[in-house]
C-alpha cells in the first residue's frame, strides 16, 4: 500500500517528507512527480512505509495538519486507471 500525499508546498523535497513520516515508522519509498515539461515537482507525492499500521498512523494523524505554510491531504493511494478506453468520438472503431 502507499500513501497519497497532496496540497504539498512546491519547495519540498522527498528528504523533507521523509522526515514528517519517518516518525510514524520505517520509510521505505518518497516519490514526487515533476511535470514532465518544466521540471517543476507537482505539488502531490506517494510515502510508502513498512506496515500497514505504521500507514495508518500517519495517515490518521497528518490529514488535515498543516506543514509548510499548507494543509495536507493525507490518504491511501487509490490504483491508477488505465488511459483510453476508445469508447469516444474519436475512436476509429465506429
Amino acid at each position: 500500500m502507499s500513501i497519497y500525499v497532496g496540497n504539498l508546498s512546491y519547495t519540498a523535497t522527498q528528504e523533507d517528507l521523509e522526515a514528517v513520516f519517518a516518525e510514524y515508522g520505517s520509510v521505505k519509498q518518497v516519490y514526487l512527480p515533476v511535470d514532465r515539461e518544466t521540471g517543476r515537482k507537482r505539488g502531490f507525492g506517494f510515502v510508502e512505509m513498512s506496515t500497514d499500521a505504521e500507514e495508518d498512523a500517519a495517515i490518521a494523524d497528518l490529514d488535515g495538519a498543516e506543514w509548510m505554510g499548507r494543509q495536507l491531504k493525507v490518504n491511501k493511494a487509490r490504483p491508477r486507471e488505465a488511459m483510453g478506453g476508445g469508447n469516444n468520438r474519436y475512436s476509429r472503431n465506429r
